[in-house]
């Protein structure tokens, strides 16, 4: 397909003020309505199951199947059950109370809502957002990743097999149409992606004050604590990282370790990485980095931190080689690498991670307070006054405790960042209610 081919600017407002003309002449859409909307994405993903985990594979060069099934199909598939079953509840009208005369808030449709989502998990977040959106009584219209152009492909033919363009729209293209994308006068925008990126969507949609709601991932921290069993606690951490390579938002980026555990934390991920991943190079479980311009700026953390002298220690059970071509990389762990480096710096996206030694506990929520919020953050221990510390001195947009980015997965929890990693948070209720205008309503007495 040529550039040419794509959707410009006029089409893509065609299709928004269709949408809107729709939900104006039909008016506020029932709970029956709403839930068979949701019932046909329902539909959608347990139909198209293969398909998508094929397509992710070949977008990605190689990802675990496992992985795909999970994270594309059986999570989103849970969102858009529980939603189904409760959005009736969520509807209803709440009481306020007032001194005199009656008063209460009613959740509203916006209208319509644009998604913009990543390429890490496409389709989790095409089908979770969705979710929301159509039980809230909006009208959709999505733009996914170009990273993934097979997957993209194949979400927008299920799509337009399953909704007519009134109801659910895909935008597909590349980063131009997707900067023509979030300059329209949506009802609400939520974007899943970079910080980078994110700044351009909001000024883009600051222009027609569109709310926006932004998912920006960040460094986000695992905490070993001396009361922790590192054991455990090694095992979970390794276990998350090397998901989908390290190419998820909340995915451990660094883990602070007593300095005296720095050995025995390296030992436990060898033994356990070698359990779970006995090999690498051609093992359809353990996933490539998405194209070769991310493979190079992973090299480039390893290449930096070699130079600088950092210790690398290249968890590879089966002492493999690996095929540029394959753009698959060990996971690997930094020894205590200097905060100036870019692996401190930037948001990792992939199977490195960082081991920082600390004394004392202080010094880590000190450099926790130090740097910007991140999108999730991981603690291990026993220890409940420290666990208590950690919650009330940082900040992060959602916590787990004793493992690691169970948080985001809960449907009864909101998701979503705090400052530089974000703002907003959807999912379950909390979806319904970013997707709604809450109207407030006083009846005198």
């Amino acid at each position: 397909m040529s550039a040419n081919d794509y959707m410009g600017e006029a089409e893509i407002r065609a299709i928004l003020q269709r949408q809107r003309a729709a939900a104006l002449a039909d008016g506020p859409s029932s709970a029956e309505r709403r839930g068979e909307l949701i019932d046909r994405a329902i539909d959608l993903l347990a139909s198209n199951e293969q398909a998508l985990i094929a397509a992710l594979s070949a977008d990605f060069g190689q990802r675990s199947p496992t992985f795909s099934r999970h994270s594309d199909v059986l999570s989103p598939l849970a969102t858009l059950k529980q939603t189904r079953a409760e959005l009736a509840d969520w509807m209803q009208p709440e009481r306020r109370q007032t001194p005199r005369g009656e008063a209460w808030v009613e959740y509203q449709p916006l209208g319509v809502v644009g998604i913009v989502t990543a390429w890490n998990v496409p389709g989790n977040m095409v089908f979770k957002g969705l979710a929301g959106a159509l039980a809230a009584g909006n009208r959709v219209m999505i733009k996914p990743s170009e990273f993934n152009p097979n997957t993209s492909a194949l979400m927008a033919r299920m799509i337009r097999s399953a909704y007519t363009e009134e109801e659910v729209a895909v935008v597909t293209g590349p980063a131009e149409v997707g900067q023509a994308f979030c300059s329209q006068p949506f009802d609400h925008l939520i974007f899943t992606g970079a910080a980078s990126i994110g700044r351009h969507v909001l000024r883009a949609a600051a222009e027609n004050l569109v709310p926006v709601t932004l998912e920006l991932g960040g460094k986000s921290p695992a905490i070993v604590s001396r009361s922790a069993d590192l054991k455990t606690a090694a095992a979970k951490i390794v276990v998350g990282k090397t998901l989908n390579a390290g190419q998820l938002c909340v995915a451990p980026d660094y883990v602070f370790v007593p300095e005296e555990s720095m050995d025995a934390f390296i030992a436990i991920a060898r033994a356990v990485l070698a359990g779970f991943l006995p090999t690498l190079a051609d093992n359809p479980d353990y996933t490539a980095i998405i194209n070769e311009r991310h493979y190079q700026r992973l090299q480039g953390y390893l290449a930096e931190a070699r130079q600088a002298g950092v210790t690398l220690v290249e968890l590879n059970p089966a002492g493999e080689t690996f095929d540029a071509a394959s753009r698959k990389i060990a996971p690997t762990l930094l020894r205590d690498p200097a905060d100036g480096l870019q692996v401190m710096q930037d948001e990792i996206f992939g199977p490195l991670l960082p081991i920082k030694p600390y004394r004392d506990f202080d010094e880590v929520i000190a450099y926790i307070n130090a740097r910007p919020c991140p999108l999730g953050l991981y603690w291990f221990g026993n220890d409940a006054v420290e666990e208590r510390r950690v919650l009330d001195r940082t900040c992060s947009g959602g916590v787990t405790l004793n493992d690691v980015m169970q948080h985001a997965g809960l449907e009864n929890l909101p998701f979503g960042g705090v400052g530089h990693s974000g703002m907003g948070a959807y999912h379950g209720i909390d979806g319904f209610r970013t997707f709604s205008h809450a109207k407030a309503v006083y009846r005198a007495g």
